[in-house]
């Protein structure tokens, strides 16, 4: 049954309307960047920067004194560049580094979707930018917006040839669902402009696009570490006797909730069946055009997938992929997933070469307290022969090196004091958050910035408790939005107000089960206070093998609080 909010004489959002008026994403922006009077850009066009993967942000440290002082904002922008997959190449690297230091703050940051953030960027130096990831092979198109975002894709492509296999899917998903307007070649890299704009045709998107984000991952299992379930689309790798038969499809998930409206929640996808791996990307193409057409235009926060497929039904929704693909998928085959996180350290892939993952928190790629990772991947990315890779958990691989120069890389990685990155807690090295204060607009709390101090004060316990090692999860969002995918965190703890969060426990370590909120607005040392004696009691009390969620659900420790939202 459709609810009211699907109903169609629903006026269109005000979104809605500046994409139709936007000529095919083109807006005003050449006009927003000339003008030296700001440095913000017109506000229609904050909407459009975002399919030319920009945010319009301001550094929030500084508003209130800048308003005292009778200035504007300390406008900045966030660039997001695309990776399929997470995969770019030395050369490409060099390129994001050079222009962390040339034009953003000095840092990069690797998100949960495996593309780089650079933060602090000035409107003025945003084309420049462009211009120079452009001559790297790189881009920022649709790494924002209300398309579809980064394809993430399993890290490991040279543990076996399923991996490089599943990697071309995820680059022909990629490729395929790419905006075809030219607006971005025109306005960032002095493209001749097309003669008549109307005549320009979007294949997939139309005029005004999807209603909302869309994000597509494929998963490789026994590994669950892109979180399939988090997905609007998820393709899972079926491999029968060393053969790729085809992918198992979910769809329908998402993280992102708004305190206070209760029609709104984190979603795990579900199964809608099992497709041929040549026909991946006619069941990508069918899905995103179902929700381009179904999806809510009206209310932006109930625009997901999720959402569609909630008010319409699965058996609707599975009916109209079938029909839009001119055939029907199959039954979903047997697969099981036993972990969720990285593994770290060297190990030798089924090729001969060697790679290597790091751990570095929260992705923020920078030197400090003794872990020079900004100077170490700049200085291995000049002589390394293979490529890197972003992990869906916040870190970096350096992929297909060699014998002969594994030497090399370990002796750089040791020299930055690197080799001390691995010595860590299990609770440190499987905790994830998001960027937040002071860039995010959307940040309701802290999160990064704060991180470093929630994880040593639970290090405390679980060092008392004998917990060192256990891979227990911890993830951290400044806003119910979910990027860090909190609610799939064995401990979730979510932005509510300045200095106050909600909790979420009993997440199941392998993706396939949502936390539950236990407390709301409360203060982190409240939080710590209730996961004190949990912590404690976990050590005591679990079965063999029981992780910390599942030893939450098990003692009843995940009853909602009440009232809450």
């Amino acid at each position: 049954m459709i609810s009211e909010s699907e109903a169609p004489e629903k006026k269109p959002s005000k979104v809605e309307e500046i994409k139709a008026a936007s000529r095919n994403l083109r807006g005003t922006l050449l006009e927003s960047l000339s003008d030296e009077t700001t440095g913000a850009i017109r506000p229609d066009d904050t909407q459009i920067s975002k399919f030319h993967g920009l945010y319009q942000q301001d550094d929030r440290d500084q508003r209130m004194e800048r308003r005292k002082a009778k200035l504007e904002r300390a406008f900045i922008f966030m660039m997001r560049i695309r990776a399929v997959g997470g995969v770019v190449s030395p050369k490409q690297y060099l390129a994001v580094d050079e222009l962390a230091d040339k034009y953003a703050n000095g840092t990069i940051r690797m998100t949960t979707r495996q593309a780089f953030q650079l933060h602090g960027m000035l409107k003025g130096d945003i084309k420049p930018t462009i211009q120079r990831l452009h001559q790297a092979g790189m881009d920022t198109i649709s790494a924002c917006g209300d398309v579809n975002r980064n394809v993430m894709c399993h890290p490991n492509p040279h543990t076996s040839a399923i991996h490089e296999e599943v990697y071309e899917v995820a680059k022909k998903i990629s490729a395929h669902l790419t905006p075809r307007s030219r607006a971005y070649f025109e306005i960032w890299l002095d493209e001749e402009k097309v003669a008549d704009e109307k005549e320009e045709v979007e294949p997939i998107y139309g005029k005004t696009y999807l209603p909302r984000k869309f994000k597509i991952g494929i998963a490789v299992p026994p590994s669950n570490d892109i979180d399939i379930f988090s997905q609007d689309l998820g393709f899972i790798a079926i491999v029968e006797q060393g053969d790729l038969i085809g992918f198992n499809i979910v769809a329908g998930g998402g993280m992102g909730m708004t305190h206070g409206k209760k029609d709104t929640y984190p979603l795990l996808a579900r199964p809608i069946g099992f497709c041929p791996p040549d026909k991946a990307v006619e069941v990508a193409e069918a899905v995103v055009t179902t929700q381009r057409d179904f999806g809510n235009r009206s209310d932006r926060k109930r625009a997901r997938l999720k959402y569609t497929i909630e008010d319409r039904g699965l058996d609707w929704f599975i009916g109209e992929v079938n029909s839009r693909l001119g055939w029907e998928l199959q039954e979903s085959r047997p697969y099981s997933f036993d972990s969720y996180g990285d593994l770290y350290g060297w190990f030798q892939g089924s090729d001969g070469k060697w790679f290597y993952n790091s751990f570095i928190l929260s992705g923020r790629i920078k030197d400090a307290d003794g872990l020079n990772w900004k100077s170490a991947l700049r200085e291995i990315a000049t002589i390394h022969e293979g490529d890197f890779r972003l992990t869906p958990n916040q870190n970096m691989m350096i992929t297909g090196v060699t014998g002969e120069k594994k030497p090399e890389i370990e002796k750089i990685l040791i020299g930055h004091g690197l080799d001390k990155a691995l010595e860590q807690t299990g609770i440190r090295l499987h905790a994830m958050s998001c960027p937040a204060l002071p860039t995010c607009g959307l940040a309701l709390a802290e999160s990064e910035r704060i991180l470093p101090d929630v994880v040593a004060t639970l290090e405390e316990e679980v060092e008392k408790a004998g917990l060192r090692n256990d891979a227990i999860s911890i993830r951290i969002t400044g806003c119910p939005n979910g990027c860090a995918r909190p609610y799939l965190g064995e401990i979730g703890i979510v932005g509510k107000a300045p200095g106050k969060y909600n909790l979420y426990l009993g997440a199941r370590h392998d993706g396939t089960r949502l936390g539950i909120e236990v407390a709301t607005n409360i203060t982190l040392d409240e939080i710590y206070e209730r996961l004190r004696p949990l912590i404690r009691d976990y050590s005591r009390e679990r079965e063999e093998n029981e992780y910390f969620g599942d030893f939450c659900v098990r003692k009843n420790h995940v009853k909602s609080p009440a009232g809450a939202s």
